[in-house]
């Protein structure tokens, strides 16, 4: 049976499933909007384990545990900072959502709820990240069969809109 993919509005720090994504900095550090909500909710031995894990390049994915979240599992990925769109922004912020999968998968995670990465401070154009990250979680699923369900966790119901259109449209 394929994964469930849907949107909510929600605080991604409050979802009781296997994994959330953090959509962190290349340090894993305490930043600001989303990061900052999960390190806050999560607590000090999050930081601690981020530091001991090293920096995260762009892309790439690392996990920690959950600590004091309901979810057992943070899936931290960077993504890239919106330079127009000509330095391969797509590529990379696609990479994010292919390897936090694989990553999920490997940690036999069945249900990971996204928030909208690079959406914020890094400026990605939401409609265009939304279009990215539906087609990308659309197309990688088929490789990690043990995933359940992909929730898209947006901030605001004005972001919800925008994923409920892009999971509407047609698969490419």
């Amino acid at each position: 049976m394929p994964a469930k993919i849907r949107a909510i509005t929600g605080d991604i720090t409050t979802l009781v499933v296997d994994a959330i994504v953090n959509s962190a900095n290349s340090l894993l550090i305490v930043g600001g909007g989303v990061d900052g909500a999960i390190h806050r909710a999560a607590g000090p031995d999050l930081l601690r384990e981020c530091r001991a894990l090293g920096a995260c390049q762009v892309g790439d994915a690392k996990i920690t545990k959950g600590y004091r979240l309901p979810a057992k599992h943070i899936i931290h990925t960077v993504g890239p900072v919106w330079a127009g769109g000509s330095v391969g922004e797509p590529k990379k912020l696609a990479e994010c959502y292919r390897r936090s999968l694989e990553v999920a998968a490997a940690n036999g995670v069945l249900c990971i709820a996204f928030p909208s990465i690079s959406t914020g401070i890094f400026g990605y154009p939401l409609e265009l990240a939304a279009e990215v990250a539906v087609s990308t979680v659309r197309a990688s699923l088929d490789d990690f069969a043990t995933i359940k369900e992909v929730i898209f966790c947006c901030y605001s119901q004005a972001d919800l809109l925008v994923y409920e259109r892009a999971l509407d449209a047609p698969a490419t």
